[in-house]
């Protein structure tokens, strides 16, 4: 039984490959990829703090999460009026933009204009298909993703998103 959940976690990656014309350089038979890029715990509160502020600037109340290359969260930070179901949302889409190594708005365009990629959706219960999550490059590998929930609209949440990652520089790494 094992062994046939492997195959299946490896056809779902190599799916996912295909489907984002990205290469699978190699794959454990846990299923999981080691990145060499890090990103801080200390930027990672700065990155969410600054999400979370660009969109209050806006006059949204938001979450916003930031995960590690392997998906795991650093940091959350949920504004004051923001929904429950905003810190869901949030951390749901930096883990996808991290995972699949693209924006949550591109994932979404793919998953509807090309339906045989609907599955992409289904592959994890913390994948989230809805714009406002973006990969965190670092030296032009993914080091991490960001994601915010809560603004009237996935463009808004992705707005803020990357308002706060175009205000971070190297020096802020902790």
């Amino acid at each position: 039984m094992r062994a046939k959940r492997i195959q299946r976690t490896t056809f779902w990656a190599a799916m996912v490959a295909i489907a984002l014309n990205i290469s699978v350089i190699g794959v454990s038979s846990a299923s999981q990829s080691v990145y060499s890029s890090n990103l801080s715990t200390g930027a990672a509160i700065k990155i969410a703090k600054r999400a979370v502020k660009a969109c209050r600037q806006d006059g949204f109340s938001v979450s916003a999460a930031v995960v590690d290359a392997s998906a795991v969260l650093l940091a959350q930070v949920r504004d004051n009026g923001a929904g429950p179901h905003t810190v869901t949302s949030a951390f749901r889409k930096a883990f996808t933009a991290a995972s699949l190594r693209r924006s949550t708005g591109e994932l979404a365009e793919l998953i509807v204009s090309v339906p045989t990629t609907a599955g992409l959706q289904f592959m994890n219960d913390n994948l989230l298909m809805l714009q406002g999550g973006l990969p965190i490059l670092v030296g032009g590998e993914i080091a991490g993703g960001v994601g915010v929930g809560g603004a009237p609209g996935g463009q808004l949440d992705e707005a803020c998103a990357l308002t706060a990652l175009n205000s971070v520089d190297e020096s802020d790494d902790d």
